[in-house]
């Protein structure tokens, strides 16, 4: 090798060392936890994570859609239950979105072919929608009291009863609750 290159690799391997000596060098403040491993810090944030399920008993969700029993199914993003009465199975979903809109809600629904109606429900605008060839299904939007919306879906199987009545009712108790 000649001088310059020679030169060369030593200043290269000086930065390296230099480098890994800085990096190797650093205090993390706090003490080691395993991966996933729990803290006990504030979770404030996360106690009424579901409690938007429960705006309205499911006593009042049965007594609504005709049924005789209710079952709660998956609760999350969105609230289902299972019912089943004098107008045979019943499904019901319940949503809450903080950051949706009417508009929004009114766009989606036309998307999928739906028919669309605007309407009201203690005088707040509201969307009902109903989807081609199901009718016995039936969703009601409704403007939130606080942001966004909340919605009801009831779908009875056997067509017996009037699905948008029920969810236009579930949409009003839903409002008498948040008052």
């Amino acid at each position: 090798m000649s001088g310059g290159t020679w030169r060369a690799v030593r200043v290269l391997a000086a930065a390296t060392a230099v480098g890994l000596i800085a990096g190797c060098g650093s205090t993390i403040e706090g003490s080691p936890r395993a991966e996933g491993a729990s803290s006990s810090g504030d979770t404030e944030q996360f106690t009424a994570l579901l409690e938007e399920c429960n705006a309205v008993a499911d006593e009042q969700i049965a007594q609504t859609v005709g049924a005789d029993a209710i079952e709660r199914g998956f609760f999350g993003a969105i609230c289902r239950w299972d019912a089943v009465g004098a107008n045979g199975p019943v499904k019901v979903t319940f949503n809450w979105f903080e950051t949706g809109s009417l508009d929004t809600e009114r766009s989606t629904g036309e998307k999928l072919g739906y028919t669309v109606e605007s309407s009201t429900i203690q005088g707040r605008k509201a969307v009902v929608m109903r989807p081609p060839g199901d009718p016995g299904a039936c969703g009601v939007t409704v403007g939130s009291p606080s942001a966004g919306v909340v919605g009801w879906w009831v779908q009875f199987q056997t067509g017996a009863a009037d699905p948008c009545e029920a969810a236009s009712t579930l949409a009003d108790l839903t409002l008498n609750l948040s008052s």
